[in-house]
């Protein structure tokens, strides 16, 4: 009822379960789906999941009662490009229908605090792996400073200077200098 009311927003169609929107969603091709997670016979990760593999410009915004971190990233990783809590005032889902169909990412701010929690527990950055003396010297390294420049900048020996290389290297699943100095720069530590 929301939605149709809106004058810049038509609503081509209304799917009673997951397997029935993935049809219509084949069918009438929309820029949007409002997608509900409790979706019966296909649940709507997987309907998500098969409508945005097989239509790429179909954006899909999640409707759920669920706030579960699990659930947003589930939900999130199957291609939504947002994610509403049930409970959200009109206000609320009307921002996100417009922000998503736009290109933009939403997220109830009811899950923002557990998807930020779910992503530090589950998300590692590999820089995440070193120490800050191995960033460091990570930085040196990529810089093309040799392990005696690096150990005399740093005050430590060259021989520390290679442990620390080697640890980067293995730590990093990299086996060469340029492996390394690729890495640096799609990381941001040089320029």
């Amino acid at each position: 009822m929301i939605l149709p009311a809106q004058k810049d927003l038509e609503v081509v169609g209304e799917a009673s379960n997951g397997r029935e929107a993935v049809a219509l969603a084949e069918r009438t091709r929309p820029d949007l789906v409002v997608m509900d997670i409790a979706m019966p016979e296909l649940n709507g990760i997987e309907a998500t999941r098969q409508i945005t593999r097989s239509q790429p410009n179909t954006r899909v915004l999640a409707l759920s009662m669920q706030k579960d971190a699990v659930y947003v990233r589930e939900t999130l990783r199957a291609g939504a490009k947002g994610y509403l809590l049930k409970d959200s005032s009109e206000q609320d889902l009307r921002a996100a229908v417009r922000a998503v169909a736009s290109g933009k990412g939403w997220l109830s701010p009811g899950v923002s605090d557990a998807v930020l929690e779910d992503y530090r527990r589950h998300v590692t950055d590999p820089v995440d792996l070193l120490s800050p003396r191995e960033r460091e010297v990570l930085q040196m390294i990529a810089d093309s400073r040799t392990n005696k420049e690096i150990a005399t900048a740093l005050n430590l020996s060259v021989s520390t200077v290679e442990a620390h290389r080697g640890r980067i290297m293995e730590k990093l699943n990299l086996h060469s200098i340029a492996e390394l100095v690729r890495f640096a720069l799609r990381k941001g530590l040089i320029d």
